[in-house]
């Protein structure tokens, strides 16, 4: 006697089930699908979070009404942008106000950040470094916008090293006086052996993170540092990997110079981060390995970051080998991601697009589109199961995830139209959701 009302209970689940889905149709769109140049006019179907059909013909939905229809007008429809080298927490902040204030006014302000930088197009970035874990978990769950973010957690650094943040008179290291307020509020990890640096990457990946960032070599902006050392050893730097390796994922470096490049790779890294004062045989190296580099588009535009005299020499210094390393990854049909690294700047956090639009020194149109796209998102699946986020992005392809944009105007033709996206980007969608909808 039970037996029809359960039948018909689980009947009506179903029913309200297929009801709830979120079904969105753009109509009459040029598509660029993040891999091939030629575009082509067509439909694209969206139901819930991933893309269920594109197809030149028309697209028929269910007579309910719930359908949202979306005239495209032609437009241009792309994959949502990535960076695969972001620091979410430290972008837009100086550095000294990043590692003085409370750590509750450094979120508010990165959440800020997070969301323009979804405005501007960029549905996902790789952080590499900082403690980021609170504000994608807010993201995620819909208490503030921002992208989709792969988290490194804190830089993993040796002592005196780039992500060595502590100050003069914190030294020698006291263990009774606990950590640095960089260390407790996971902004950095200082490490000094590989038994030491195996505890600082699994603490990173307990707390979520999804690549393991490791400092390798100098720095501009870090206060001990010369940018020609080498930093951490063989040992240390596989212990890492090891590490990470255990969990299905992979370490990235930050290395400028062929040594500090070469032992990584040796170490078994799989990424390279910077890499502008290079040589000829480390690319090599790099190739026969098949390392990922994430080169930024580093050009001298003056001390925009208010550096001291030394920090502004190194930076000088690295921005003088930027046009060989890129010459020579092209040489080598090297795997390039597009990263821009913004530190510790509001001007240039707020702009993201014109550090893309720096790429047209070495790149045509074409090119950077599909490193920003589906070149970065190869790179982002290197996390594995690590990676915080199912399915397919950085493409428009059916059973992709929806990241989708709509362009006022061809940027194949026109890059600088992202330049402007308040203009210019008509339609911002990010896991089906749309954030910005300006046609009709």
């Amino acid at each position: 006697m039970m037996r029809l009302p359960l039948l018909l209970l689980s009947f009506f689940f179903c029913f309200s089930s297929l009801l709830a889905q979120q079904t969105t149709l753009i109509n009459n769109v040029e598509i660029f699908n993040g891999k091939d140049q030629k575009t082509f006019k067509a439909n694209v179907l969206i139901i819930d979070n991933s893309i269920n059909k594109i197809s030149k013909n028309p697209i028929a939905t269910d007579k309910s009404g719930n359908t949202q229809i979306i005239d495209g007008n032609g437009k241009f429809l792309m994959p949502g942008l990535i960076d695969a080298h972001y620091h979410t927490m430290f972008a837009s902040l100086p550095q000294m106000v990043l590692l003085t204030s409370d750590i509750g006014f450094v979120n508010l302000a990165a959440a800020k950040n997070a969301e323009n930088l979804l405005m501007n197009g960029y549905t996902s970035v790789r952080d590499l470094g900082g403690p980021v874990f609170g504000l994608k978990k807010a993201i995620d769950k819909g208490v503030s916008k921002g992208p989709r973010i792969w988290p490194s957690g804190a830089f993993i650094s040796q002592t005196g090293g780039h992500g060595d943040f502590r100050l003069p008179n914190e030294i020698p290291a006291d263990p009774s006086r606990g950590l640095s307020y960089a260390e407790r509020i996971n902004a950095a990890a200082i490490a000094d052996n590989p038994d030491a640096v195996r505890v600082k990457t699994r603490e990173q990946l307990m707390q979520g993170a999804s690549q393991i960032k490791l400092m390798a070599g100098g720095g501009v902006s870090s206060v001990y540092d010369p940018l020609d050392v080498t930093q951490y050893t063989l040992p240390e730097i596989k212990a890492a990997v090891e590490a990470a390796e255990n969990w299905g994922t992979y370490v990235t470096v930050h290395a400028y110079t062929p040594r500090a490049i070469q032992q990584a790779i040796n170490a078994g890294v799989k990424c390279i981060d910077h890499g502008q004062l290079i040589d000829e045989e480390t690319v090599k190296l790099m190739a026969d390995n098949n390392v990922f580099w994430s080169l930024q588009p580093f050009i001298d535009e003056g001390n925009t970051g208010n550096l001291s005299p030394e920090s502004r020499a190194k930076q000088l210094e690295m921005y003088s080998g930027t046009d060989k390393a890129f010459a020579l990854s092209k040489k080598y049909k090297m795997k390039i991601a597009y990263g821009s690294d913004v530190l510790f700047n509001a001007k240039k956090a707020a702009e993201p697009n014109a550090q893309l639009l720096k790429m047209k020194r070495w790149f045509n149109n074409f090119e950077i589109l599909k490193m920003a796209t589906a070149d970065n998102a190869d790179l982002l699946a290197m996390s594995g199961k690590r990676s915080p986020y199912t399915g397919k992005i950085g493409v428009i392809e059916e059973g992709a995830l929806a990241d989708i944009l709509i362009v006022d105007g061809n940027p194949l033709k026109d890059l600088e139209l992202l330049n402007n996206a308040e203009e210019n980007l008509v339609l911002i969608m990010k896991n089906g959701k749309i954030f910005k909808n300006k046609l009709k």
